[in-house]
């Protein structure tokens, strides 16, 4: 059985490879080793101090769409206008807000709070024709007042200002479903996080390679495919060894098993 994703729509998140991407040289070293593998698209994040020129200098030798950033959530917030600049320097229509890190997630007033930032913000992108996400992790599922933190971000927010990119690693360790974040957010959710989860025989979970884990791709990428997903981001945070083997070993298997052309 064959999810509806194509081959272009595949990118990986360069935060798998933050490591070796700290230089110029390492960056572009990077860029080559990842359109071997057969990545024709890449989100940023992680990178070391390199210009926006170079960055786009490179991707395009290379012949690597950027898709999407992650911005500091920080500027996101406070200065939302940066974030249109820069977007508009890489050629790329999507961020997303990282990580909340810093705020009171537990109060509804503080939440109310946070959550109207990231509305204003993402109207100021919207307004200069770019977007912006939310990238959860599993805390988000965490319930304030009867509805989960998530619940709240997306509620409490509207959906031409702030869009969704699901992490499907963090959805499952926050103890719910995928699939039914991906239907739940038809048509506000541009970007996923394409992350496997395993069970580890000291009772913890662990990342792993696409393919490698138990969560069910294949009806998960048709889910968010039908919500209108755009970009299909690999990512692996931590990797048993050389990262660069992790992306060419998800890549593969969703090449092999998950797309049609």
């Amino acid at each position: 059985m064959f999810a509806h994703m194509k081959l272009d729509q595949v990118a990986t998140q360069f935060y798998t490879i933050r490591d070796f991407c700290q230089t110029s040289a390492g960056f572009a070293e990077s860029c080559k080793k990842v359109r071997g593998i057969g990545y024709r698209a890449i989100q940023l994040s992680g990178l070391g101090p390199i210009s926006d020129d170079e960055i786009v200098r490179v991707c395009a030798g290379e012949g690597l769409t950027i898709c999407a950033t992650h911005e500091p959530g920080n500027v996101i917030l406070s200065s939302p206008k940066q974030v249109v600049e820069r977007l508009q320097k890489l050629g790329c229509r999507y961020t997303s807000y990282p990580y909340p890190g810093g705020v009171n997630l537990s109060g509804i007033d503080t939440l109310r709070e946070f959550v109207a930032k990231l509305d204003h913000a993402g109207s100021v992108l919207r307004e200069a024709g770019l977007a912006l996400t939310y990238h959860n992790h599993a805390m988000e599922f965490h319930k304030v007042n009867g509805r989960t933190i998530l619940d709240w971000i997306y509620d409490e927010s509207r959906a031409e200002n702030l869009q969704a990119e699901i992490d499907t690693y963090w959805v499952q360790a926050g103890g719910a479903d995928p699939v039914a974040w991906c239907r739940k957010l038809k048509g506000r959710l541009p970007l996923l996080h394409l992350k496997d989860c395993t069970g580890m025989l000291d009772n913890r979970t662990a990342f792993c390679e696409i393919g490698n884990g138990n969560l069910d791709f294949v009806r998960i990428i048709d889910a968010a495919e039908q919500s209108g997903c755009e970009w299909f981001i690999v990512e692996q945070d931590t990797c048993p060894g050389d990262p660069f083997d992790s992306l060419k070993i998800s890549f593969d298997y969703i090449a092999t098993n998950l797309v049609r052309g």
